[in-house]
């Protein structure tokens, strides 16, 4: 094992409680997207209403979303490009109207984790990368203790995430990472399943989407309640 972590954290659930603004900027955003077709865009506007987004990408969703409207994979692969820029805009339009707050503990852990000589951070996040740092800043984040991460309009599945952002965190912090030592912490079970499909280490945590219970039987390396114990019990 090496001497140095790196601990790759989701946003939603485990930083960040958006309070809806994520639903309300993707309904905006999608109004941009299909102005040209009404019909459409309401019809989107009435399936983001009931959607469920815990642990998916945002190119998982609009799959999702658009699968009963004869989209194809590689239309969607193409449109996930335009949509990246549209969902930051929305989401800087909106997301001052909803009382965004951080997770328990969040705050104060990243303060106390990027202090610390012995972890590199990161982020791991179904968020569009033009979206994350809007959310993270309205919770009382400062992006850029994040430098790297793998969002989610550069892959439709969650697993392929975590391995890209090792590859980014190797190059930019230039430090050969032992697998060992690459710790993925999220709220639900897709977190650790992303986790497992790179040989990571999982932490989970009880602040989000998925119930305690159900996160235990996931069997994650680490199961918190929320994030303040994070140092106490993953890096002891």
């Amino acid at each position: 094992m090496g001497l140095v972590k790196l601990l790759l954290f989701d946003i939603d659930g485990t930083l960040v409680w958006t309070k809806g603004a994520g639903r309300a900027a993707l309904i905006d955003a999608l109004a941009t997207l299909f102005a040209h077709q009404p019909p459409l865009a309401e019809r989107l506007r009435d399936r983001v209403a009931a959607h469920v987004f815990g642990g998916k990408t945002d190119w998982y969703t609009l799959v999702e979303l658009l699968a009963d409207e004869g989209y194809a994979a590689e239309q969607i692969a193409a449109l996930i490009r335009e949509f990246d820029p549209v969902m930051g805009a929305s989401m800087a339009r909106v997301i001052h109207d909803y009382a965004v707050q951080p997770c328990i503990g969040g705050v104060e852990t990243i303060t106390a984790l990027k202090a610390r000589a012995d972890v590199r951070l990161g982020l791991v996040t179904g968020n569009v990368r033009s979206s994350a740092p809007i959310k993270l800043k309205a919770a009382g984040y400062q992006p850029e203790d994040f430098p790297i991460g793998a969002f989610g309009d550069e892959a439709l599945e969650r697993d392929d995430l975590p391995r890209l952002a090792f590859e980014r965190a190797q190059t930019h912090y230039q430090c050969a990472f032992d697998p060992q030592d690459v710790i993925v912490i999220g709220d639900t079970l897709a977190d650790i399943a992303c986790a497992r499909a790179s040989g990571f280490a999982a932490a989970a945590v009880c602040t989000g989407f998925a119930k305690r219970d159900e996160l235990a039987a996931a069997s994650p390396d680490w199961l918190l309640d929320d994030l303040r114990s994070f140092a106490e019990h993953v890096l002891a």
